[in-house]
């Protein structure tokens, strides 16, 4: 045996032993134990990134383009570090120059249920498509892209048929709703936007001021919609302009009951008319009907649901229920009104989904004492001039009020989903 394959043998018993062994070592120090995944701390509830460890060159492009620091470089390699900030907008995956950076779901946990699609953003049923926040993905340049995308499929698989039938019938008229209107005018389809409530969806129950907007996006038929910020009122204002413009088929006021497929159609039922249509598109959000705390008093009109104009409530006391980005927007925007009284109740013992802007600006409140947080708290009972809270490990706390904002979330479409025939993704997904 020469001297230099004897030199390459012994390499290689010292070398690759250690390299797996150090591989090992980035994968855990990571935070993604070999073989498991995300650990549950850290998960991301929707959409994320999934690196590969093996291909990942710690090139940093990914830490870089994230707007929400999602991810930073351990032990020379990529990893999720604050995994609930995730929004699924993939532009890690588009910058990595290996490939090593795929986008997928996690384990839905805490009762979430999304509904399973494929890359297309179509559901296990042929031709009903899932768009924008519904699938479990944030950001409004998201739901765009998904609306547009969804289109673009359907497009592909076009044929002329029935002129009784819609190509298209899209439910919602939120950004991805629009998208996916504007989109099929430039194809050429035959479709229908329905809503429940009025242009907008969502973002409708959006603060007033709100700022929802903050990179470039690009509409069909528009093009780009510029400026470094763009406020919810005039996004609003935006999508009236192009609805009536491009004379989109908008039906606002109109609920969709049910959904059924018959042979190679569907037929949409909605609270006026019943529709035909070869594909539909689910746009409607994932608000559904707010949650309830499913406490006395409740049903008193001083509880309401959404803050739109913080500047209505001045010298009052007044509870906001809830932990999230809109619970602490809302309390924020009413402690800078005069004479106001701002406690927070929240049921867990820390905040721990917000975004970096919303933390700091919850910390300073806390720290100016702007505003009074019960932790690990629930209201009891609302009475007309006071709220009643338990504290875990404390007294009850009784405290005046006038004015009550529940923040807990909505109760998600999942009935109506099954009842289509939709398949949702759990934890065995």
């Amino acid at each position: 045996m020469t001297t230099g394959i004897i030199f390459l043998l012994l390499v290689a018993g010292i070398v690759l032993p250690y390299w797996l062994k150090t591989r090992k070592r980035h994968r855990t120090s990571a935070g993604i134990p070999a073989g498991k995944g995300t650990p549950a701390s850290a998960e991301p509830v929707t959409l994320h990134p999934k690196i590969d460890l093996l291909t990942c060159i710690g090139c940093g492009s990914c830490v870089t383009v994230c707007p929400e620091h999602v991810l930073a470089l351990v032990d020379g390699h990529a990893a999720i570090v604050n995994g609930v900030h995730c929004v699924g907008h993939s532009l890690c995956a588009d910058v990595c120059p290996v490939g090593a950076i795929t986008m997928g779901f996690g384990s839905p946990r805490e009762g979430m249920e999304i509904p399973f699609y494929d890359d297309n953003f179509e559901t296990n049923l042929p031709g009903l498509f899932i768009a924008g926040e519904l699938g479990g993905i944030g950001l409004i340049r998201n739901a765009i892209h998904q609306g547009v995308k969804a289109v673009d499929v359907i497009s592909g698989r076009h044929s002329q048929g029935d002129q009784n039938r819609y190509d298209i019938i899209i439910v919602g008229a939120g950004p991805a709703g629009l998208a996916a209107a504007l989109e099929a005018s430039t194809r050429g389809l035959r479709y229908l936007v329905v809503e429940q409530t009025d242009l907008g969806g969502s973002i409708l129950h959006y603060p007033r001021q709100k700022l929802v907007l903050t990179q470039p996006v690009e509409l069909p038929l528009y093009g780009k919609i510029k400026g470094p910020e763009i406020s919810k009122e005039e996004l609003l204002s935006l999508f009236q302009g192009i609805v009536e413009k491009a004379s989109l088929p908008v039906n606002t006021g109109e609920r969709v009951q049910r959904i059924q497929r018959i042979y190679d159609s569907y037929f949409i039922q909605t609270s006026t008319s019943l529709y035909e249509s070869n594909n539909v598109i689910l746009a409607m959000g994932r608000r559904g009907t707010p949650k309830k705390l499913s406490v006395p008093g409740e049903e008193l009109p001083k509880v309401l649901y959404k803050l739109i104009e913080a500047e209505h409530y001045q010298n009052s006391h007044i509870l906001v229920v809830g932990g999230g980005d809109s619970a602490i927007e809302a309390a924020a925007a009413l402690s800078i009104q005069r004479g106001n009284t701002i406690t927070l109740s929240y049921r867990k013992e820390a905040f721990t989904r917000l975004k970096d802007k919303n933390q700091k600006r919850i910390t300073d409140l806390m720290g100016s004492k702007k505003i009074n947080i019960l932790f690990e708290s629930q209201v009891s009972a609302i009475e007309p001039d006071n709220v009643r809270i338990s504290v875990k490990g404390g007294s009850p706390v009784t405290l005046k009020n006038e004015v009550v904002f529940i923040f807990a979330g909505g109760e998600l479409p999942t009935e109506f989903l099954k009842q289509t025939g939709i398949r949702l993704r759990g934890s065995d997904n």
